[in-house]
């Protein structure tokens, strides 16, 4: 401000500390010029920031009638997100999307846009690359490795063994020799391979953490 120049009421009232809608516009300003947030993921910010619940819900109100705050618009980012780069499945992302604060509605039209030939075929490849790196092991291991690691990314128990059947068919009649591979005992999330970023979703660090908290 130049010198000598009076500050409006607004601005002045704006840069007073003990202001509670100044300082959740700068809690969330600060927030999403780092990565998208959702309006939860805000609000939740906003209350460990002491910002009175009045001021807070004006703020967010405001911010959500500008576009800064997009709850349908990350939910369908986080979906393509961790589907394309952790092969997550669509109940794995709605799990994810829930804990971030996205309601019901709009976690059902972000997921509804992977088909459910788009999930068979991304579990497919999650098996045969499974496959691909354990082959010489014992048949069990391979086994227990893949379908631990798809029950991780939330595919269900047919589906993991039906693909892991037909990946060890593919590499030979012997390769799933003695297997029955419809029991329970074969999924172990805690195996010793396990993912350490699907193991608690929401958590890593990769491409995805820009819609993180």
């Amino acid at each position: 401000m130049a010198p000598g120049k009076q500050a409006s009421g607004s601005e002045a009232k704006d840069r007073e500390p003990d202001n509670p809608e100044a300082r959740a516009r700068q809690i969330c300003l600060r927030l999403l010029t780092a990565a998208p947030r959702t309006r939860a993921q805000l609000a939740q910010a906003m209350r460990r920031g002491g910002v009175p619940a009045e001021a807070a819900e004006a703020v967010l109100a405001r911010f959500t009638d500008a576009g800064l705050i997009d709850d349908a618009k990350f939910a369908r980012a986080w979906v393509e997100s961790r589907h394309h780069s952790r092969g997550l499945s669509r109940r794995s992302l709605s799990a994810e999307l829930r804990r971030h604060g996205i309601d019901s509605e709009e976690i059902r039209e972000a997921v509804e846009v992977l088909a459910p030939e788009q999930e068979v075929a991304t579990a497919r490849r999650l098996v045969e690359q499974k496959m691909a790196s354990t082959r010489g092991q014992p048949p069990e291991a391979r086994a227990r490795r893949a379908a631990s690691m798809l029950a991780r990314k939330g595919y269900p128990p047919g589906l993991a063994f039906r693909l892991i059947r037909e990946a060890m068919q593919q590499e030979g009649p012997d390769a799933a020799a003695g297997l029955d591979l419809d029991a329970e005992p074969y999924i172990d999330p805690d195996a010793e391979d396990a993912d350490p970023e699907n193991a608690n979703p929401g958590t890593g660090l990769g491409a995805e953490s820009q819609y993180s908290l």
